[in-house]
């Protein structure tokens, strides 16, 4: 029977399939722990030009990503030559070609494909590009790529999902279009043949309206599938990243344009080189407010600490013999000498080994 979607939100009770939740993209240790893996999303906004293609890879660099993708497909394999563009290609590009015709000027080769790779190499950033169909899967394999980034477009083309789990190198799976259904359907695919998996939630759409980013489902597939997230992010600006990092992505990624007046479907929905850095230096910013969630003081807390909490001391005269009680002991600041006011109930109904003056520090055997 085949399976429909329309799933409605509420758990469903699965088992967890035990994906892997630490993964290297080449040297990039992608964890609960580790900073977050920021993909500059170049995708075709090379228009065609090896080029402008390098320009954008220099950006990137400066924007200090982990990592530049593009994207590789051929025209013929990946869409009938009749097929309409979609709505938002209708606004920013020709509207009088289809969308095959539109493709068939955006592809890369793989002679060009081995040329950007080595140009990151050379500039020391990761290369990836995401295929579309097999030949470009079989093509980018040969390059050896250090990760294999799955558009949502083929999240539901489970036969591309076995192909590409298969090479078994770190998979990034986009859940733009999907319903939480077809999600469970394609990671059940994938599951019994790789396990190093990385799942982002995405609003495929060029731009998005803030109330498309929903960036709480993020939360949704970590309850789910008990697996590494990220966020794809298709809104305005600097937009969702850095509130997507707060939820717990662990993977960024963002289109971005030389120039976003340039002809192209994605410019207008990208970032400019500017707007990358700034959203790098966000996310690193979040980074550092979120911490390592081990609540103690931080070393700059240690001297305050010291200055602000309170020790006991005693609140009136107490003479050799007394037993200490509410009612001769209190708390002050000490500069962090004596006991923890914290301790108080310990103190209490011990019997002083000396006299104490008011204010004296007390101490106990």
């Amino acid at each position: 029977m085949i399976r429909t979607t329309g799933y409605n939100g509420e758990g469903n009770g699965m088992e967890r399939m035990g994906f892997c939740k630490k993964i290297f993209i080449q040297n990039k240790e992608i964890s609960e722990v580790s900073p977050v893996f920021i993909i500059g999303e170049a995708g075709v906004n090379h228009n065609g030009d090896i080029e402008l293609a390098k320009k954008l890879i220099d950006a990137a660099c400066e924007a200090g990503v982990d990592a530049v993708k593009f994207q590789t497909f051929k025209a013929d394999d990946l869409i009938l030559p009749s097929i309409a563009k979609a709505p938002y290609q209708k606004k920013t590009t020709d509207a009088s070609e289809n969308q095959y015709m539109m493709l068939k000027k955006l592809e890369v080769s793989y002679e060009q494909n081995k040329i950007l790779q080595e140009y990151c190499k050379a500039k020391g950033i990761l290369f990836l590009t995401t295929p579309f169909e097999a030949a470009s899967l079989k093509e980018i394999q040969k390059l050896e790529v250090p990760a294999i980034k799955i558009a949502a477009t083929d999240l539901t083309n489970i036969q591309f999902l076995r192909e590409a789990a298969s090479i078994h190198k770190p998979i990034i799976l986009s859940a733009g279009m999907c319903y939480l259904e077809e999600v469970k359907i394609a990671l059940e695919t994938i599951c019994p043949i790789n396990k190093e998996v990385i799942l982002l939630q995405c609003t495929a759409n060029y731009p998005i309206c803030d109330d498309e980013a929903n960036i709480s489902v993020i939360d949704t597939f970590k309850r789910e599938f008990d697996i590494l997230v990220g966020y794809s992010d298709h809104s305005k600006g600097v937009g969702a990243s850095p509130y997507a990092v707060a939820k717990g992505a662990k993977v960024i990624e963002k289109h971005f344009t030389l120039d976003k007046n340039m002809e192209g479907p994605d410019h207008k929905a990208s970032v400019t080189p500017d707007e990358l850095k700034q959203l790098v230096a966000d996310i690193r910013r979040v980074e550092a407010y979120l911490g390592n969630g081990i609540k103690m003081p931080t070393c700059s807390e240690q001297m305050t600490r010291k200055s602000l909490q309170k020790c006991l001391v005693a609140g009136k005269r107490i003479e050799a013999g007394t037993e200490f009680s509410g009612e001769n002991i209190v708390a002050k600041r000490t500069n962090g000498e004596g006991i923890s006011a914290l301790y108080f109930d310990n103190v209490i109904g011990n019997i002083a080994q000396r006299n104490y003056e008011v204010n004296e520090i007390i101490e106990l055997g």
